[in-house]
């Protein structure tokens, strides 16, 4: 028998009753309203645990009007002018949505604007530009045909995800929520004041959910009210002269603009960060945790939980920092898109529990002629089961306008699948871990454990267009037997943890996920090679270990076996054939899938061979070195078939092949779980169509199961 609960649903207003009867039919054991909605009374009674959403920054505008100062600011870079003159004017706010931000002509320009020579990278003397802040001016003395930027200081006056929800759902009345800056020492005052009186007036509130605690990830709009400009990691939105004084006290020195906006880049989570960016980074931690630990103090006075929502205001709250155990949270919820979103959830420690919101939101661009909710609910159901199983949330939820579910035909039968495989993996298991390899793998980029589960997302599992094939390799570890360590460039300098058999290194060139110029320390290759010399693994996907340096392209070649043509040895004659026979592609029946793939690779050494080839190119190549083993990809967005691949990769090359089939199906499109601890294995189907696949229990074949669209089938074993 199947235990309920772990099922957060949301409510409104008018629909009362049918909250009550799809609690009693889903067995949900707690409510939370939505921004948007609000909990009516007649459910503050129930026996279930009430979630209130709590703002901590908005939804008070008479506050913001009232101390225009204390308004949260973001640091904002103009687009780049040429001067054709020896002077330039450029308006500040071109391009920006003038309803969610505002020039601060508060403070003083001069101190905290910069305005840069953008052609050789010089800051321009405060004494060469003027501001004009009735036309909202800068007028810059130039050198002609010179270009120029600004980088200045502006109010966010309408709260980026309030602007966000307001357009995406049409909303007409609603008035604009102002933000305020819960770090300012009044507003501080104010905000612990009106969170204490909350407790005191909702007596019924079990659970507070802060949305989240004081700075927004970077959401900004353009004129148009399109999206300009969306940073999920963004620290940008994360300052104010009180806040840079403060930095400058802690740091010994003074904050730049130029550590934000970085270049022009916005200090994109793909650029490889700067010391001054991570020390603020580090100081925004220490303030954001210990403040935050303040209002989870005032919640537990009240005998509440305090639960954290990682998304809108998250920024300083690094839930693999340092510091964010020192909150004393009871919870953190999230939104899960996709396995890697749901990995960042469930992997959190130093809370009690975690929860994740699942998709699709029940707002109306989803349900709506043409949306698909089923489908939506089905896959993402299907990527984040796999991971699931491997490190399962505590509960699980929804959020946004119920009767948007209640009235799509067919929908709730949909989740109600969905919430009883997730019970089930709970009761199945007894909360037990699932086996992992006998090894582990490490990602390297520049970022190392800061940023687990979170490499190359935008956010609620959306990536990039143009970097798919590098999500996809964490996408894939998501779900699979693997214990997975994420590791930085000063790491390695550190020492290989003996228990790490592979390093991953994945992503585009001169990006923080390939690493740019930490490839030229001698310290680092020199390790990393001596390790794989006497017996490592190591995988690179697309412009692993890429540097343009001392005739070398990818750096680690020699390791990789292979290196890339980009213009500096086409007079040299490059011999690749393609042997496709090898254990990785053992099982693979489908042609393979590299993504955009990586132009211009070629095999060369002495010691490898070229599984797959784009036409002369080479784009899967397996290579010896010393005792160690490397495998190249040109590319591996998610799929079922790559994530097979993959795990047969990673076997490859800590020499585990031995040990693969320890618990193994044969279809690629199915993967197991073992739980040893309970003698139970959970078989997935991750299609939407039946299928048949082989059972492997320590390297013997057990039986063929015929398995249902997305079934999850249990079997006891010995």
């Amino acid at each position: 028998m199947i235990k309920g609960g772990r099922l957060t649903l949301p409510t409104d207003l008018d629909i009362v009753e049918e909250t009550l009867d799809l609690m009693s039919q889903l067995d949900a054991d707690a409510i939370r309203d939505c921004d948007g909605t609000l909990m009516p009374k007649e459910l503050t009674e129930v026996k279930q645990k009430i979630y209130a959403t709590y703002y901590t920054t908005r939804k008070d505008n008479d506050w913001a009007l009232a101390n225009p100062e204390e308004i949260q600011q973001e640091y904002l870079i103009t687009d780049r002018h040429t001067a054709t003159s020896e002077t330039l004017t450029i308006h500040l706010m071109k391009g920006f949505h003038t309803q969610q931000l505002k020039v601060n002509d508060i403070d003083d320009p001069k101190e905290w604007w910069e305005v840069i020579d953008r052609t050789t990278g010089e800051v321009v003397s405060v004494d060469d530009w003027v501001y004009d802040s009735k036309k909202g001016d800068v007028t810059v003395k130039t050198i002609p045909f010179h270009v120029y930027t600004v980088s200045f200081l502006a109010f966010l006056i309408w709260d980026p995800v309030h602007m966000y929800n307001f357009i995406t759902n049409d909303w007409k009345d609603a008035p604009h929520q102002m933000t305020f800056d819960v770090r300012q020492p009044k507003t501080q005052v104010y905000v612990k004041n009106k969170l204490r009186q909350f407790c005191i007036d909702n007596p019924h509130v079990d659970v507070i959910r802060f949305t989240t605690f004081f700075h927004q990830f970077t959401l900004t709009f353009d004129d148009q009210k399109r999206e300009k400009f969306v940073e999920w990691f963004g620290y940008s939105a994360s300052v104010s002269p009180y806040i840079l004084r403060e930095f400058e006290k802690w740091a010994g020195y003074k904050f730049r603009p130029e550590f934000i906006v970085d270049q022009g880049y916005h200090n994109s989570t793909f650029r490889v960060p700067s010391k001054e960016f991570k020390d603020f980074i580090e100081f925004q931690q220490i303030e954001v945790c210990k403040l935050a630990k303040e209002l989870v103090d005032i919640v537990h006075s009240f005998n509440k939980e305090a639960m954290m929502f990682l998304g809108d205001h998250w920024i300083g709250t690094e839930p693999y920092g340092k510091y964010f155990d020192s909150i004393g949270l009871d919870a953190v919820v999230g939104s899960v898109g996709n396995g890697v979103t749901m990995r960042m959830i469930s992997d959190i420690k130093g809370v009690k529990y975690t929860e994740g919101r699942f998709l699709p939101y029940f707002f109306p661009d989803v349900f709506t002629e043409g949306g698909d909710p089923i489908g939506e609910a089905k896959t993402n159901w299907l990527q984040a089961r796999r991971a699931m199983l491997r490190s399962p949330l505590d509960r699980i939820g929804y959020g946004g306008y119920l009767k948007l579910a209640l009235k799509w035909p067919g929908f709730i039968d949909t989740i109600t699948n969905v919430i009883r495989e997730f019970r089930e993996i709970h009761d199945m298991t007894n909360q037990t871990k699932s086996y992992t390899a006998p090894f582990k793998v490490a990602i390297l980029n520049s970022w190392g454990s800061i940023r687990r589960w979170m490499s190359n997302q935008v956010h609620h599992a959306i990536w990039y267009r143009e970097i798919y094939s590098y999500v996809g390799v964490i996408e894939c570890l998501s779900g699979m037997p693997i214990d997975v360590e994420f590791i930085n460039f000063e790491d390695i300098k550190k020492g290989i943890d003996p228990e790490i058999k592979v390093i991953i290194n994945a992503g585009a060139y001169g990006t923080s996920w390939s690493g740019y110029d930490a490839w030229i320390d001698e310290e680092i290759v020199t390790t990393i090679r001596k390790w794989v010399y006497e017996g490592g693994g190591f995988i690179g996907v697309g412009d692993a270990t890429a540097y343009q340096h001392q005739g070398r392209f990818f750096q680690l070649s020699d390791v990789m076996g292979v290196d890339k043509e980009v213009g500096f040895t086409m007079s040299t004659d490059k011999y690749n054939t393609c042997n496709p026979n090898h254990f990785i592609l053992d099982d693979i029946n489908e042609d393979l899938d590299f993504g955009e793939g990586n132009p211009g690779v070629y095999a060369t050494g002495e010691h490898y061979q070229v599984l797959a080839m784009d036409q002369k190119y080479a784009q899967l190549v397996v290579n010896e070195f010393g005792k160690g083993r490397s495998i190249y990809f040109a590319g591996l967005p998610y799929s079922p078939q790559n994530c097979r691949i993959l795990l047969r990769a990673l076997y490859f090359c800590a020499q585990e092949e031995a040990n693969m089939k320890k618990y193994y199906v044969s279809n690629d499109n199915t993967e197991i779980a073992a739980f040893e601890e309970v003698k139970r294995v959970a078989v997935i189907n991750n299609t939407q169509k039946p299928l048949q696949t082989d059972l492997y229990i320590n390297n013997e074949l057990k039986e063929t199961l015929d398995l249902e669209a997305m079934e999850m089938r249990w079997i006891d074993v010995a």
